[in-house]
């Protein structure tokens, strides 16, 4: 059964064009995706997320507020009791921020100029779970 992803668009942002790439990369690749749409809040998205059994919610974020809407989402899903699902972070994020995100609680940030294959590898690690040992420190794409 492949892993289940939540592709998801918080805040007031309206462009999704980079979030339907990655959805339909991750479906390409196996994945069983669901796609939120554009202007979801923190609290849609770990409703969605909860509903639809997801392992990774994926954020797609261009409107500067990555850090903010990333660390609320983190600690929504633990208030949820769902922290382990994963939280993977995208956009327009400077590398200066990863760290940042990284303490937030995502499991990896793919900044700009990440690849889809980058993405794919990175999200395959997180949920592969025939893995013998998990992930010990967080990923980010260079």
């Amino acid at each position: 059964m492949s892993a289940r992803v939540l592709v998801a668009k918080p805040g007031l942002d309206g462009h999704d064009r980079g979030a339907k790439i990655v959805a339909r990369a991750l479906r390409d690749a196996g994945f069983e995706v669901i796609y939120t749409g554009i202007r979801r809040t923190v609290e849609d998205i770990v409703t969605i997320a909860l509903q639809e059994d997801v392992a990774v919610v994926g954020l797609s974020i261009l409107s500067g507020a990555h850090v903010a809407l990333t660390t609320r989402t983190v600690e929504a899903l633990r208030a949820a009791d769902a922290g382990d699902i994963k939280v993977v972070v995208g956009g327009t994020i400077p590398q200066s921020d990863v760290p940042r995100l990284l303490e937030a609680g995502a499991s990896a940030v793919f900044p700009t100029g990440a690849s889809l294959e980058e993405l794919v590898s990175g999200v395959r690690a997180l949920t592969d779970t025939s893995a013998t040992a998990n992930l010990e420190e967080p990923c980010a794409s260079e």
